[in-house]
This record gives C-alpha cells, structure tokens and sequence, in this order.
C-alpha cells in the first residue's frame, strides 16, 4: 500500500548578505534549489519553505550571516501498514535531505503519515 510520509524541521544557512531581509531571501532561495533537485528526480514528492528567520547576525564586517529555515519534506513509500511507512518514510526523508546536501537539520515533527 503507498503512504505520504511528511515531517517539519529546520536547517541552518550560513552565507554573506548585505541585509537581514536579503540573507533570509538567499537561505530561503538556497534551500529551495537543493529541495528542487531532489524533487526533480523523484526523490521527494513535495515539500514547503514556511519561514526563515536570522539565527545569528554577523557579529563584524564581512562576517556572514546565519539563518534557520522552516520546512516540510513529504515522500510517498510502499509500506505493509502505518507503522512501517513511518520508519520507511523517515528514513528516506533523512537520506533525501543527505543526497542534496542539507546540513543542520532539526526535525520538529514526528513523521506524518497518511494512507494515500
């Protein structure tokens, strides 16, 4: 049977902007190039960018900025029942978030999972 397996989390985007407003701008641009590739080839079957906030400013001149991005990764998997959607889907939302090479990641969500 496939399920959709969602979770929420969030990663941290370091990079050099002139502004708070344009560092937000580039992490929310950043993650959603990354989230593409992999939902290009199939790997995910959605996901949403729901906020980016700084984390840290820079502390001196061209020091960067650091920013938290909000998100939600959906996969579809073939499972016998909920429970091993669950574990499947996790799995392949953490490998899926490895491959395009998102670090920092903090789930603030249990896996989600809905017979689809």
């Amino acid at each position: 049977m496939e399920f959709a397996v969602s979770r929420d989390g969030t990663t941290l985007v370091t990079l050099h902007e002139g502004t708070d407003t344009t560092a937000r701008d580039e992490a929310t641009d950043e993650l959603t190039a990354r989230l593409e590739s992999i939902a290009a080839d199939g790997t995910i079957s959605a996901f949403e960018i729901t906020d980016a906030t700084v984390y840290e400013h820079p502390a001196a001149p061209f020091d960067p900025y650091t920013i938290t991005v909000e998100f939600t990764v959906e996969v579809v998997v073939e499972a016998a029942d909920d429970a091993d959607a669950e574990e499947l889907g996790a799995t392949a939302i953490a490998e899926a978030l490895e491959t395009a090479e998102v670090g920092s990641i903090s789930y603030t969500s249990s896996p989600a999972v809905t017979a689809d």
